[in-house]
């Protein structure tokens, strides 16, 4: 296994809990230290639906609406191809098809998630319901269509008009306008890093190794049932990582999860993902005052925007940003957090004084053009992926595991993988 975000360490998880010997190899010195860190916390299926527009759009370097995907700079090269096709992707026939398989595998991974949690009895922040927020009968109105994607793929929900919205989340800012709103039924929040930290625990118990500060220099496959692969040492951060390959350790399989950071180890290989890093943003803070806080999670449709409660924190989450630079935070997309955070909870957390501490944090999201991630063998032999889960990977990650470890072991899986599998790009 290379990678041990969310996703990886789910998928050790589920391997292991077959019977199979695993070792994860991870750059970093724990698991859950990267995309996984401070993502938003939202697991309800329904939520990755177009609430705030049909279909997709691009925002230029200098505008600053809220909807669509923000260029934080003009693309290079064959950039513009890939927003092309993620343009085409969510037009008509092709954004149906592809929000009821993102959706399908959503609602999948949620109820494995609560398997597993309720199973291994593990201690994570999680709470049930959401509320999708209407400000206005223009907004309730372009929802229209997702809303009724929602219903016809069977997912529970409930359309309320503001009074009940409020009854439930009875925090919300009276003074901040809400028309009505959507609340998604079931498990909908869950600490994605709390949840691989107890996974990663459970996963040692059945003998999963994890080898941590170990860099995948390259990957190379030898034959159907072995694979090398090149390691070396590495620091804490990946400024320290010393490039001094060990001599290759050999494997029956490879299975790659390392989001972003998996194109530079299938390119060799012939194998070249259609997959852009796309960044988002979050605010964590500790809650202030409980009766001033959300009781689970409601999401802003106009501004796209999640604020959870995640125990005795609150995690604001959104933005969508394409070309930005790692490790530099879009001052306007943290602006918004903040403003929406403000307008619905403005007495939930502590901003500013001595006692104010807030986290912020970017994250980068491996997206693929058309939504759905890739799941399964590739036409190397012996090379696998479990990648470019996009904004939802914490949302897809218990499924995707699940579904990836039955295919592995030549299982039917308990939905249908077909659009999901490499070979829809080539690979």
């Amino acid at each position: 296994m290379v990678g041990a975000g969310v996703v990886g360490t789910t998928t050790a998880f589920e391997l292991a809990l077959d019977g199979h010997e695993v070792t994860v190899l991870e750059r970093r010195s724990t698991v859950a230290e990267e995309a996984s860190f401070a993502s938003g916390a939202l697991v309800a299926a329904g939520w990755t639906a177009p609430w705030r527009q049909p279909e997709r759009s691009l925002r230029m370097p200098w505008t600053s609406r809220p909807d669509g995907l923000q260029l934080a700079r003009l693309p290079r090269g064959s950039e513009w191809r890939w927003l092309w096709q993620w343009l085409q992707a969510g037009k008509g026939s092709r954004q149906t098809e592809g929000h009821r398989q993102m959706h399908q595998l959503v609602r999948y991974s949620q109820q494995r998630l609560l398997s597993i949690t309720e199973d291994r009895q593990l201690d994570h922040d999680r709470s049930q319901g959401m509320l999708v927020l209407w400000r206005s009968a223009r907004e309730a109105e372009q929802a229209r269509a997702a809303l009724q994607q929602m219903k016809d793929l069977g997912i529970a929900l409930r359309e309320l008009p503001a009074d009940q919205a409020r009854a439930l989340e009875p925090a919300l800012n009276p003074d901040t306008p809400l028309f009505g709103a959507i609340e998604l039924v079931g498990e909908a929040v869950a600490n994605c890093r709390e949840f691989a930290l107890s996974i990663r625990a459970e996963a040692q118990h059945l003998g999963c190794r994890f080898e941590f500060n170990t860099l995948v220099e390259s990957i190379e496959a030898r034959g159907p049932s072995a694979v090398d692969l090149r390691l070396s040492s590495s620091g804490s951060t990946p400024s320290q990582h010393t490039h001094v390959p060990d001599e290759p350790q050999r494997f029956d399989a490879v299975i790659v999860c390392a989001g972003a950071h998996s194109a530079r180890l299938l390119h060799p290989l012939g194998l070249r993902l259609p997959m852009q890093p796309v960044y988002s943003h979050s605010l964590s803070a500790a809650v202030r005052e409980p009766l001033d806080a959300p009781l689970s999670a409601v999401l802003d449709a106009s501004h796209g925007v999640s604020i959870a409660r995640l125990g005795q924190r609150i995690r604001v989450a959104g933005g969508s940003e394409f070309g930005a630079t790692p490790g530099e935070m879009s001052k306007a997309t943290l602006r918004r957090l903040y403003s929406v955070l403000t307008d619905w909870f403005p007495g939930a957390v502590r901003l500013g004084g001595p006692r104010g501490s807030v986290q912020e944090w970017q994250g980068v999201q491996a997206t693929l053009p058309d939504g759905p991630p890739l799941l399964g063998q590739t036409r190397v032999p012996g090379v696998w992926l479990n990648l470019g889960h996009g904004a939802a990977g914490w949302s897809m990650a218990c499924g995707s595991a699940r579904a990836l470890a039955d295919r592995l072991a030549g299982r039917d899986t308990d939905i249908d993988l077909a659009g999901y599998t490499p070979q829809r790009f080539g690979l």
